[in-house]
């Protein structure tokens, strides 16, 4: 259910099951991962792009497959159940795993959203470094509708983008927030009318951060999450540390003479 385009140094991912709402089956959680990492490794990648076909961007994990996860002694009559609920653990990390990789991954990474966001769809989009979005996006956190607690990010994660007071109404409710409160809330970095036009703002930020030094957009997604996770003494170590061994490079001399001449630096690719 995922279709890759590479183009100008963009990875742009599509789901690609518009007639299921992209509801995430078990191709996706296999494949997204290892999409992710191969972008990772494509020195020719320097941003991906994340957008869904259709009229929803995301309606959340496929319920056939939340139905065959759940642990049943009727199907193993002969299966310890502690046994069972320790398969079911593995997998629930196995699935969050999935979005991690989007925080390994060396490349930011923006989704463009439109319509429908349900669910495991907000797992995604909070493990995305920008969120687009179009006028007619609703964000809900689906779980609590259907008497489960999001456990793939969601609950982890959206605390670093929205208010608390926020988190635990939407977590709490499973209320839609739509695209304006998302905005003003800073969920969203901005919003288009409609998904043509937010995958158009997509593409051209992704243009803009591709023309950057992939080393430095590097470092400074690997300072940021590290900020994020970790007290200010030691984020203010640790980028002491990347940037005394990462600064003296040609990229810093390119950049400093592309300002001075305002061209645009042509930076080299980083390694396969």
């Amino acid at each position: 259910m995922l279709e890759l385009q590479i183009d100008a140094g963009i990875g742009h991912i599509k789901l690609s099951r518009p007639d299921k709402a992209n509801a995430l089956n078990a191709d996706f959680w296999r494949d997204f991962p290892i999409m992710i990492d191969q972008l990772d490794e494509n020195p020719k990648v320097r941003v991906i792009i994340i957008s869904g076909m259709g009229r929803h961007f995301c309606s959340g994990i496929d319920l056939a497959m939340l139905a065959a996860l759940m642990p049943s002694a009727d199907s193993q009559p002969k299966a310890d159940p502690a046994r069972l609920r320790e398969k079911l653990r593995r997998k629930i990390i196995a699935m969050q795993d999935c979005f991690t990789s989007l925080d390994r991954c060396r490349k930011p990474s923006i989704a463009a959203i439109h319509g429908g966001c349900l669910g495991a769809g907000v797992d995604l989009v909070t493990a995305c470094d920008i969120r687009l979005a179009s006028a007619d996006v609703r964000f809900t956190v689906q779980e609590i509708n259907i008497g489960m607690v999001a456990d793939v990010g969601t609950l982890q994660r959206i605390g670093h983008l929205l208010p608390h007071g926020i988190v635990r109404d939407l977590a709490y409710s499973g209320r839609a927030m739509l695209a304006d409160e998302a905005l003003r809330l800073g969920f969203i970095s901005a919003m288009a009318d409609d998904q043509a036009g937010v995958i158009e703002k997509a593409r051209a930020m992704a243009a803009g951060i591709a023309q950057k030094s992939p080393l430095a957009i590097s470092g400074v997604k690997q300072v940021l999450n590290h900020a994020r996770d970790h007290s200010l003494a030691d984020g203010l170590d640790y980028i002491a540390t990347w940037n005394a061994a990462m600064l003296m490079g040609p990229d810093l001399m390119k950049g400093a003479k592309a300002a001075l001449s305002r061209t645009e630096a042509d930076y080299d690719d980083l390694l396969d």
